[in-house]
Order: structure tokens, then C-alpha cells, then sequence
């Protein structure tokens, strides 16, 4: 593992120039290797050194450190006194029964602890991205996603990456993705738990439509308050009513509107919307076709809701798994075709 620091990330290795500089060295990096160059002597000093010095002053034992690295007690114990050497400073105070920082150790390790678990982390990165992608991934969705566009997208992703089983989940319930081992989940809207990671994949808007047949020898729609003369059909109605939020540029409007059906997702709003019960306001991807059809027309095209922004969402994990890796890549190409962000 620790051969990953003398062999790639050389752009990483700028910003330690600031960290692990001491006196009048400075880190460098010249065809691959890393090392620090006092002014006059070419001396080098290894990032493999530092990493063995952090591990030894974080287990507090040279012997711990020697087994949890693979290596002889004897070898990390040069390599420190190397380090000391190339540093001109003691790192570690030593005797026959207890192992301590010094003053300059304990300043040493504030500095190049964390810049190395970034590096340790980049390294897996690198690592799950060589592997193939393997094992189930468990993805939940909104009821909106259940749709074909996205069972498509699924499915084109399952055909390239055979070793991924899927399980999914089409709800529109915040599921705890700890608790049900859920690996990536879809969610529309504000974010309510801090402790995900979330990634914007895109956003959405929802549009006023109706059918043909529902607008005959009706009061035609030329602005917002006009809805409140029509039957309209909800998401989240209460008592079949409910205020919806329109914008046009910098102006808004809130409508309370009313109407014979109220849904609790828009696979059955949109279902009731086609058969030309009332005016819905709906996801572009429940209108675009059959708008484009004909089936249904846009009302007051300038008017929409507030965007709504999409994320993808996962527990926090130190690294990603190489399957998740590979669908977060392909599920923000998707995205980005069906919900430009």
C-alpha cells in the first residue's frame, strides 16, 4: 500500500509543500518520487516515512504499528530515525517503557495526519475504480422514477455491468438507509437528513396540463387565479384542496385550488388527469409527450412551479464500493439528459 505514495498523485503532493516543509526543506516531487531537498544537499526525504511515523504515533507502539504494516518492528524503527534524521528534529521520545510525542511530533502529526488519509483515500479510490464492479445494489426511488425512462436506464446499466444484482425499491417513503441497507436512494426536494451524502444529479419542474376534452366549453386559463374557477386534481390535498406555488421569472403566485380527486403520488394524479377529470400540475416527465402529442395542453406555458432540485443520496462510508461507484457515473449521465441541472 504504502508504495502508492512514491509512484502517483503528484498533484496531491502540491499541497504539502506548506505541510511538511520544515526549516529549509521543501517537498518536491521530480519524476514520480517524492522527497524533500534542504537548499545544498540532495538528501530525500519519503512520504512511505511519514506514513509510517503517523501510524506509529497513532497506535503509540512501534510493535503495534510493525503489525498492523506488515513489516519488522526493526524496519519501522529506522525509518523513523531516518525521518528524524532528514527532519533534524525528534519525533518520537523513547524509552524502555513508554513511547511519546515530543513537542515537535505532536506538531508533525497535526500537520501531515490528515493530508495522508486523503492520499490513503484517493488510493481507494483508484483501487475500487480498477475492480470489477460486482455484487447487489440496493437503490430506492420515488414513484416517479417508476417509470420506463428509468427502467431503461436500469436496465442498459445491468447489461453493461452483468456482476451487479439489483434490488429496487419504488416508494416515495424516506427510507433509513442505514437501517434497510439501502446503498443509493433518489429524493426530490428539501434534504432532511445531515448525515448522507447527497450529489445533485439535476432538478425538476412541474407544469399545468389538461386534456382536450376536460377544457371544452370551459372559462379558458389566462392567468394563475383562473384556476380557482376549474376542478382540479392534487397531490396532497386536503379535503380534496390545496395551495399551489407558481412562478414566472420573479413573480409568484399562490392559487387555492380544489377538485374532485387527491392523490398521494402522480402516477395516480396523472392517471386522473388523463382521463380529463381536472388541471394538474405535474412533472414534466408525466407531460412532455403526451403534450407533444396531443393528449394533453400546456396552460399558461410562462407559469411553473419552483424548481425542485434531485439528489442522489447514500450513507456516509469512507469509500464508496466499486458498484456504486459505476452507477453514481452512469446515473448522472442519465440524469443530465432528463433533468438538466
Amino acid at each position: 500500500m504504502w508504495g502508492f505514495f512514491a509512484s502517483s498523485l503528484p498533484s496531491r503532493i502540491k499541497s504539502w509543500r506548506k505541510i511538511c516543509a520544515r526549516r529549509h526543506r521543501l517537498l518536491r516531487w521530480d519524476n514520480g518520487k517524492s522527497h524533500t531537498q534542504p537548499w545544498g544537499n540532495n538528501r530525500m526525504l519519503d512520504l512511505n516515512d511519514i506514513a509510517v511515523f503517523v501510524r506509529v504515533a497513532r497506535l503509540g507502539s512501534f510493535s503495534r504499528a510493525a503489525q498492523a504494516l506488515g513489516m519488522p518492528v526493526s524496519t519501522v524503527s529506522r525509518r523513523i530515525s531516518v525521518l528524524e534524521g532528514e527532519l533534524g528534529v525528534t519525533l518520537l521520545q523513547r524509552t524502555t517503557r513508554k513511547l511519546s510525542l515530543t513537542e515537535q511530533g505532536r506538531a508533525y502529526l497535526d500537520q501531515c495526519g490528515e493530508p495522508l488519509a486523503q492520499l490513503c483515500a484517493a488510493e481507494s479510490v483508484l483501487t475500487q475504480t480498477q475492480k470489477q464492479p460486482e455484487g447487489l445494489l440496493r437503490i430506492s426511488v420515488p414513484v416517479v422514477f417508476g417509470k420506463a425512462a428509468f427502467h431503461d436506464f436500469l436496465s442498459d446499466f445491468m447489461k453493461a455491468y452483468p456482476l451487479i444484482k439489483v434490488e429496487l425499491f419504488v416508494t416515495n417513503v424516506f427510507l433509513d438507509l442505514i437501517a434497510e441497507n439501502i446503498d443509493v436512494a433518489i429524493r426530490f426536494g428539501e434534504l432532511r437528513d445531515s448525515t448522507l451524502i447527497a450529489q445533485r444529479i439535476g432538478k425538476s419542474v412541474r407544469y399545468l396540463v389538461a386534456t382536450p376534452s376536460y377544457l371544452a366549453d370551459r372559462a379558458p386559463i389566462e392567468k394563475p387565479e383562473d384556476l380557482v374557477a376549474h376542478e382540479c386534481i392534487m397531490l396532497h390535498g386536503r379535503n380534496n384542496e390545496a395551495e399551489w406555488h407558481l412562478v414566472k421569472g420573479r413573480r409568484h403566485a399562490k392559487v387555492h385550488v380544489h377538485g374532485p380527486f387527491s392523490g398521494r403520488d402522480f402516477a395516480s394524479v396523472s392517471a386522473f388527469v388523463y382521463r380529463g377529470h381536472g388541471v394538474g400540475l405535474m412533472p414534466s416527465v408525466y407531460c412532455d409527450e403526451k403534450v407533444a402529442n396531443g393528449d394533453l395542453v400546456r396552460l399558461l406555458p410562462d407559469w411553473s412551479s419552483p424548481e425542485i432540485l434531485i439528489h442522489a443520496v447514500y450513507p456516509t462510508r469512507r469509500y464508496m464500493p466499486s458498484r456504486l461507484f459505476v452507477f453514481m457515473d452512469a446515473l448522472r449521465a442519465w440524469s443530465a439528459e432528463f433533468f438538466p441541472a
